[in-house]
């Protein structure tokens, strides 16, 4: 079987940072793969290169068999990649229904649809219902996280990328996230790419790992083999080996 999403030799430089160094990897639809690094190891300079945010110095992209690199945004989105941010980025003074009838303006002519149903159904998937008509900014950070979420699943995506959902999450807000991505995975057999660097969570939602560490992949495997691989420690978690093992014990 081909794969949903291959990437090789992908590189981009900031000035003299190689910021993504021959980055190259494949996903096949219905994965859920973690990509997983210290800050600044080029998590998301590589989702902004897969989404067309910033464009790649060399290398290729392909996306269920359509090059992507050259593309804007727009027609990534168009083509079924949809993302969400490090930091929430709803549309302020509009409501919350409103922002995910906007995510669902993208999506391809034959598939919209009655887009405010489709919206508030998925509102209710990511529990939000009640809260359709309330302005974005008078929602919790958590909910707002939600909310991005249906906003990218509102353009019907066939591959999502989560930029650390969890970051400024409680721990029972982050149970609620990490058993909604699961849902939205096994019903729609969505294709899942994840940074995050809540461990514990990380490691029980992705069933494979792609570790950097200065723009380029230095282990790729199962989470039980990245968490004890020798390069992963020494760059990601930067402990004593005895921590270290502790650290993967409890991931």
């Amino acid at each position: 079987m081909s794969a949903l999403l291959e990437v090789s030799a992908l590189n981009k430089h900031f000035g003299g940072l190689h910021a993504v160094k021959d980055v190259s990897f494949s996903m096949a639809a219905a994965e859920i793969v973690g990509i997983l690094g210290p800050n600044g190891a080029g998590k998301t300079t590589l989702y902004n290169l897969l989404t067309g945010f910033i464009p790649a110095d060399s290398g290729s992209i392909v996306f269920n068999g359509r090059t992507l690199r050259g593309l804007a945004p727009y027609r990534i989105a168009g083509l079924g990649i949809s993302r969400t941010f490090q930091l929430c980025r709803p549309f302020v003074g509009m409501t919350v229904l409103e922002n995910v009838i906007v995510g669902g303006l993208g999506a391809q002519a034959g598939e919209r649809g009655d887009l405010e149903a489709r919206a508030l159904a998925l509102l209710e998937k990511v529990g939000l219902s009640g809260k359709e008509q309330l302005l974005v900014e008078l929602l919790s950070y958590g909910d707002q996280r939600r909310l991005e979420i249906a906003r990218a699943l509102a353009a019907r995506p066939a591959l999502l990328l989560l930029d650390e959902p969890f970051a400024g999450l409680g721990s029972g807000e982050i149970t609620d996230l990490s058993a909604l991505i699961r849902s939205v995975h096994a019903e729609q057999g969505l294709t899942v790419m994840l940074i995050e660097h809540k461990l514990h969570e990380f490691m029980r939602l992705v069933g494979r790992v792609i570790a950097l560490d200065f723009g380029e992949i230095i282990a790729e495997g199962s989470p039980e083999e990245i968490v004890r691989h020798p390069k992963v420690i020494e760059a990601y978690i930067g402990r004593g080996d005895e921590q270290a093992e502790e650290q993967a014990d409890a991931a």
